[in-house]
């Protein structure tokens, strides 16, 4: 936990402070165009919109740790979770989760079991974006370091699923999944992943939420099965409550804003490989243009005992 402090308590010279209320230029910027063009929402009567909230100095590893200490839940790490804990619980009438492939259902259902390469492309002309937002925002906040290049993940790419439990009920509050580049040490994700509904959509949605200052970004996907059992998940709709991307800000005085982000798409399939592996392709649309694409291999930790060659 003390890692993630130093880094969050040491401001870039080069990026205006503006104080404990309103944090850092760059971000205070983007919370004012959130609340300016987004549309005020109750979370009691929007509840697929609830999620982590971050603080203004950042995120980091360490996130989820700091939030079970300060909500009085348990931190569980290790042992053989996912992050859908029923992959069934996705099942409507347009998505029965017995056509997807078994090898995938257990990679969801056992995503701790697994461990994690990964390898980035960048459409030329969105590179600088990608640049922009890493100096702007990524490693500053040590969350969604999205890799520039190869050899950001060439020397691999951590994976941890860690659970906040309700110390009476022992009911699983949260489950996160945190990723962090080996080679540079900067956090890739640290989001949580729920199952919800939305009213744009009749079936469940999967929900990923990564924690931002003052509020968090919302992915919001709809599956879909194939007919070669794979899995994908998609974040495409045309209005405020479709599955999608969203960004909330909650002020400082109490309200929450959302802004609907119909530009911004982001698709996932996951497809059984050889042997013990999974693979995923992740590809990042704004307008309809790919501005980068993602692939993922997933292999299968060897059993407790086993013998690797």
């Amino acid at each position: 936990m003390q890692a993630m402090k130093t880094q969050a308590t040491v401001r870039p010279r080069s990026l205006l402070w503006l104080g404990r209320e309103r944090g850092y230029l760059s971000d205070w910027i983007t919370q004012r165009w959130v609340e300016l063009t987004g549309q005020r929402v109750d979370l009691q009567q929007q509840p697929w919109l609830q999620a982590p909230v971050g603080k203004i100095d950042g995120i980091g590893k360490d996130f989820f740790a700091e939030l079970a200490i300060e909500s009085d839940l348990e931190l569980q790490r290790g042992g053989e979770c996912g992050l859908l804990p029923e992959f069934a619980a996705l099942a409507s009438s347009s998505f029965q989760p017995d056509a997807v492939h078994p090898a995938v259902v257990r990679f969801y259902e056992r995503t701790s079991q697994y461990d994690l390469d990964a390898w980035s492309e960048w459409c030329g002309a969105f590179r600088p974006f990608g640049w922009l937002l890493a100096a702007l925002f990524s490693r500053r906040l040590q969350q969604l370091n999205v890799p520039l290049s190869a050899l950001d993940t060439s020397r691999g790419v951590t994976s941890e699923i860690v659970r906040l439990i309700d110390r009476s009920t022992r009911q699983v509050r949260l489950t996160a999944w945190v990723r962090e580049l080996v080679g540079t040490r900067n956090v890739l994700y640290a989001g949580s992943y729920s199952v919800c509904t939305v009213p744009g959509h009749a079936g469940p949605c999967v929900k990923v939420a990564f924690p931002l200052p003052n509020g968090n970004a919302l992915v919001i996907m709809k599956p879909e099965a194939h007919p070669d059992g794979s899995f994908s998940v998609t974040s495409s709709g045309r209005k405020f409550g479709d599955p999608g991307f969203y960004f909330t800000v909650h002020k400082p005085g109490g309200g929450v804003v959302a802004r609907y982000v119909a530009a911004l798409r982001e698709s996932i399939r996951v497809y059984a490989a050889e042997s013990d592996f999974v693979r995923g392709d992740h590809v990042l649309t704004f307008w309809g243009m790919q501005f980068l694409r993602l692939h993922y291999r997933l292999r299968a930790k060897p059993a407790s005992g086993a013998v690797v060659p």
